[in-house]
């Protein structure tokens, strides 16, 4: 009876050891390996086609939201954390850095006869109005836009994660609204100033001469608008153009059948192109203000002092002079 008892017990004894030693090694895979994970999903991306994806099963209408894993996904967000700051940084410090030297080496562009105390309608109401319009947006466009690529490492430090959070947040709802007005500004200024931005011979005069920029007295002959200022509006046209195509699929994302890969693209043209538009944007503005005396007031009062006009644009103030010497007595030339 005891050897009996003995042997079962040595029985049970035995089962249990082959039990654990059985049940061990499933513990064991079960148990989580961060590092092995990580090297299981590097596997999986190079693994994968360009253009491919991994997703799941989802419920929700939107179809886009099984996708789990995009290769191309991880070299757009290389190009914005990495290559897009140094764009924006080396096309925006390095004009600020060219505007600088040039006021320290010229100064103000001063107007050499001085002010007559003599105006000229430069710009009616409409234009001016056109004008703030699109600059206004565009400004706001502008700052919120750059707050995606410089916040995290020029915003937040200084202001905080809350402060942060809520300028993003009001930053985001300005730039999808204001972007209406702006493209539309756009196309109004199209349509009222490109018939007098058409480039001539002249043009090429100017830019020889530099447009008097860097010579004292060296002022050549020039239009309503001269070449520098006719540069200046075509790349608002064809870059406004441009930032409105690319921002309208950025606005309604996946419309028409846009894939994934489509948004990345006007993503970064409508980046790349931003970070440009506003280096040359400073520079106007630069122009049109301190840097050279009497501008601002062409779309500030609309009226500018006729010696500014005989040394910046002879043939437009020419023009306006036999208008106003044909016109009835009493009427005013139109622009």
């Amino acid at each position: 009876m005891n050897t009996a008892i003995q042997f079962v017990r040595a029985g049970a004894f035995a089962l249990l050891l082959i039990f654990v030693a059985a049940a061990q090694p499933a513990a064991a895979q079960q148990a989580p390996n961060p590092t092995a994970q990580s090297v299981k999903e590097e596997q999986l991306l190079k693994a994968l086609q360009p253009g491919a994806s991994v997703s799941g099963r989802i419920t929700i209408p939107d179809s886009h939201s099984a996708t789990l894993i995009q290769p191309e996904g991880q070299d757009w967000r290389k190009f914005h954390q990495g290559v897009l700051p140094v764009i924006g940084g080396v096309a925006i410090l390095g004009i600020i850095a060219l505007l600088a030297l040039f006021y320290a080496t010229r100064g103000r562009i001063k107007v050499d006869a001085g002010l007559s105390g003599r105006t000229v309608t430069r710009f009616g109401g409409f234009d001016r109005f056109v004008h703030w319009v699109t600059a206004s947006t565009f400004i706001v466009l502008a700052v919120s836009g750059l707050n995606l690529s410089f916040g995290k490492t020029v915003v937040l430090p200084l202001f905080g994660d809350a402060a942060f959070a809520t300028l993003t947040g009001y930053g985001k709802l300005a730039h999808n609204y204001l972007s209406f007005p702006f493209m539309v500004g756009v196309a109004l200024m199209f349509i009222i100033w490109a018939k007098d931005n058409i480039p001539n011979k002249l043009d090429l005069d100017w830019i020889k001469a530099g447009g008097g920029l860097f010579v004292k007295g060296a002022h050549p002959p020039a239009k309503r608008f001269n070449a520098g200022q006719k540069g200046i509006f075509w790349i608002v046209a064809f870059g406004g153009l441009i930032m409105s195509v690319s921002g309208w699929h950025l606005l309604f994302p996946f419309e028409g059948g846009s894939t994934v890969g489509d948004q990345q693209f006007w993503v970064n043209v409508h980046a790349v192109l931003a970070m440009i538009f506003i280096a040359v944007m400073l520079a106007h503005a630069y122009i049109g203000s301190v840097g050279m005396e009497g501008a601002f007031d062409a779309m500030g009062s609309g009226e500018v002092d006729e010696n500014w006009a005989k040394e910046h644009h002879s043939l437009w103030l020419e023009e306006r002079k036999k208008l106003a010497g044909n016109a009835p007595k009493g009427s005013v030339p139109a622009e």
